[in-house]
């Protein structure tokens, strides 16, 4: 296979499987090569078989191969890395079409490939329809942003919006260390420079280290991926830089438990302290999918406030826990993902069963549904319609009464 012939197959991916919506295929979000499978696309969050002419039925072991030697291209770095570790990232690009970030990985003696589609186009806050509280956030002078959820949650997408509104309305100099770099951002107000992993510099710490010798005013760091990208990117915060990263951590007290497990215990309460400090805004979110087709974006969004610090330094405690501070916390624009769920439930976005999915607490969201139905008027199930059924379970079985049902 040549890289005119893997292109060829790129492309045909692109234009997804052969029932799909045409209005539909910006939501191809990866392309899969596996052997024993044919070509694959994951659209509207599964995977889809693509035809190709000439017809591939199933990929054999040297055809992927053949995919990953074109797409590492002879780098030496990126072979060592495969050969050494089983797996390695790239980045590649389809002439004008499209960009991918790349994991190469070997599973049972055979190589696998995934190519993450990366929009060209720099997404801005109103476009993604993200809540007004962003921009907010972006009007951070200094301090840790972290914005964090699953693999594929839109994560550098809302990363890049914020950064595009920093970048329409400040002449600051922002730096970016980024594995591969994937929104390129344009040269307006503000100026960029873009650093790639394994490009321009080896390891997110050095090049973090590197950034606090540029004279930035704000570092994006692709992932915190271990104690040192962490601990100096506390050191950055501190020194009047705004840092902005991700960590895949589902909210915000696992992403709290997430920093302070890469210390030592001795050393955790310095950091919590530290942390509470720099702490200014923790976004986590989801992707659910939507009634109409597509995903829709959940948010849950804590800022800085006495509580949060508190609650930072001291850990979680009953009535001090992060879901209560950001419950009480909504009016100024703080939300849960049981306010979002709840939201795109009433908006007719989602079903009820995503709703109940996606949310945190299903005691609290599922009498806000009943809540919304009666809104609504819609009929719900009510305690009397569950006696009734008790009553009913045998024939000749004598009427439940109330508080007759009571635990021995």
């Amino acid at each position: 296979m040549r890289r005119n012939e893997l292109d060829y197959l790129l492309a045909t991916m692109l234009n997804g499987p052969a029932d799909a919506v045409a209005s539909l295929k910006k939501d191809i979000s990866d392309l899969n090569f596996t052997v024993n499978k044919p070509l694959q696309v994951e659209y509207t969050g599964q995977l889809y078989g693509v035809p190709c002419n000439p017809q591939i039925e199933t990929l054999t072991p040297f055809q992927t191969e053949m995919v990953a030697l074109n797409i590492i291209g002879g780098n030496f770095r990126l072979t060592e890395d495969l050969i050494r570790s089983g797996s390695c990232d790239a980045s590649y690009s389809l002439a004008d079409i499209a960009r991918f970030r790349v994991n190469i990985f070997s599973q049972r003696g055979n190589y696998s490939i995934v190519l993450r589609k990366l929009n060209t186009i720099i997404p801005t806050v109103e476009q993604l329809n993200l809540p007004s509280i962003f921009k907010t956030a972006a009007l951070e002078k200094t301090g840790l942003i972290l914005v964090t959820g699953a693999t594929g949650s839109g994560k550098s997408t809302t990363l890049a919006a914020m950064l595009n509104e920093i970048n329409e309305t400040k002449s600051v100099h922002i730096i970016t260390l980024e594995d591969p770099v994937e929104f390129i951002h344009p040269q307006k107000t503000s100026t960029f420079n873009q650093r790639e992993l394994g490009t321009d510099f080896d390891a997110f710490a050095t090049g973090l280290r590197a950034a606090l010798r540029q004279a930035p005013k704000i570092i994006l760091v692709g992932e915190m991926r271990d104690r040192e990208t962490v601990e100096i990117a506390l050191s950055a915060a501190e020194t009047g830089h705004l840092v902005m990263s991700t960590l895949h951590t589902i909210d915000a007290g696992q992403t709290v438990n997430r920093i302070l497990g890469m210390f030592d215990p001795e050393e955790q309460e310095q950091i919590r302290i530290r942390l509470a400090d720099t702490l200014r805004w923790i976004i986590s979110q989801r992707l659910a999918p939507r009634i109409l087709g597509g995903r829709h974006a959940l948010f849950e969004v804590m800022g800085a406030n006495l509580r949060t610090k508190e609650s930072v330094v001291q850990g979680e405690s009953e009535g001090k826990t992060f879901y209560e501070i950001m419950e009480a916390s909504h009016t100024f624009g703080w939300r849960t993902f049981d306010h979002s769920v709840l939201e795109a439930f009433e908006l007719g976005i989602i079903n009820e069963e995503t709703t109940l999915a996606y949310c945190t607490k299903k005691g609290h969201v599922s009498r806000g549904i009943d809540n919304i139905k009666k809104a609504r008027g819609e009929l719900i199930n009510d305690s009397s319609d569950l006696r009734m059924k008790a009553g009913a379970a045998g024939r000749g079985a004598p009427p439940v009464m109330p508080g007759a049902l009571k635990l021995k």
